[in-house]
């Protein structure tokens, strides 16, 4: 069986700062993961963006503080992301299949979501692309943010990889060096700001409780630039310009 792996890519790796979708970013991106599955891999998308391409459309200039613009924007956006998508895999031959999850379906329908998407990837052609149902979802439905849920899907699929791909090489040292391993999460804590968007939820902070949880479940995860996505062949064969959590 093919390895899978879960590619987790932020806000910030698809939109530009006035939250319009990034087009050379988004053909760089779907280019890498499409070459990672035509490897042999499977491949599963946990994205963002929806709310960043929604903005604009809105007339907003800034990530919606209030939750009825914030789930309009992802409701606008959500469908311009996907269209994307289909468009640019469709170069190759993939196909995108979506799936909208919140924190429920994680207790309830847990078994159903597991085997929807093991289906699709029967399927080497399929690219399941995942994202919370930011349009409904209310606070006590929620996965948290998207570092969190490409955890739990990674989780729930039993994935051989999670990589998280943000705007940054990695986790970076007080001197901006990369940190290239980290062994234990609570060490680097001191090292994380407060880095996230105008247009974006979680920042470093968010991606190291994340990876604390998936180190607990035995889940291999590494920190990555999703604007250099060329190296993503290069990352799951284990180099690659990155910061890894051995296991």
């Amino acid at each position: 069986m093919s390895q899978l792996i879960v590619i987790k890519v932020g806000t910030g790796v698809l939109t530009k700062e006035n939250g319009t979708l990034d087009g050379a970013s988004l053909v760089r991106l779907v280019t890498a993961v499409a070459a990672l599955q035509n490897e042999g891999y499977s491949c599963v998308m946990v994205s963002s963006g929806a709310v960043g391409a929604g903005v604009s459309a809105l007339g907003l200039d800034a990530y919606p503080q209030d939750i009825d613009s914030r789930q309009a924007a992802a409701a606008v956006g959500q469908a311009r992301l996907m269209q994307r998508y289909e468009t640019l895999f469709g170069q190759f031959d993939l196909i995108v299949a979506q799936l909208l999850l919140s924190g429920s379906d994680f207790d309830h329908n847990r078994d159903r979501v597991c085997a929807t998407a093991k289906r699709l990837l029967e399927d080497d052609r399929i690219i399941p692309i995942i994202n919370e149902n930011d349009s409904v979802a209310i606070e006590e439905l929620r996965v948290g943010d998207n570092d969190m849920l490409s955890v739990k899907v990674a989780e729930l699929l039993e994935a051989d990889q999670l990589i998280l791909l943000t705007t940054v090489d990695g986790l970076l040292d007080t001197t901006g060096q990369l940190v290239e391993e980290v062994r234990h999460v609570n060490e680097v804590q001191a090292l994380v700001r407060d880095d996230s968007g105008k247009f974006s939820m979680g920042g470093m902070s968010s991606k190291l409780k994340s990876v604390e949880y998936a180190s607990s479940r035995k889940i291999q995860t590494l920190i990555a630039n999703g604007r250099s996505p060329e190296q993503l062949s290069e990352i799951v064969k284990g180099r690659g310009r990155c910061t890894r959590f051995p296991l």
